[in-house]
């Protein structure tokens, strides 16, 4: 038999797709997946029906945060937190159907304190 290989989770066409914005997204999604998993679930499947949704734990930052250039074009720039008490943090933009996920803070990012 082959090498067995994950079979990624379809998306709904009325859903987001989610893709790493920086190799530093990409590994902190990696460390939280390490600690907190199960809200990191929630968070995925938040962030594929809902991005642009405000919540306590979802909504644009502000001020000069608020923006960020990406290919010589400004996106509104949004936070997460995948648990109402932890300190991780993700920031994202969302263009067209797709979430970039830009910054995956584990701690509570320096800039925001």
């Amino acid at each position: 038999m082959a090498r067995s290989h994950r079979v990624a989770r379809p998306t709904k066409r009325s859903e987001y797709e989610l893709y790493f914005a920086s190799t530093n997204a990409r590994k902190g999604w990696t460390d939280l997946i390490a600690t907190i998993r199960g809200p990191l679930a929630d968070t995925w499947d938040f962030l594929t029906k809902s991005p642009l949704e405000v919540t306590p734990t979802n909504y644009p930052l502000k001020g000069e945060l608020g923006v960020v250039q990406r290919e010589g074009r400004s996106h509104e720039r949004w936070q997460h937190k995948p648990t109402a008490r932890g300190s991780a943090r993700i920031w994202f933009y969302v263009e067209g159907n797709t979430v970039y996920l830009e910054q995956v803070h584990t701690s509570h990012p320096h800039q925001t304190k």
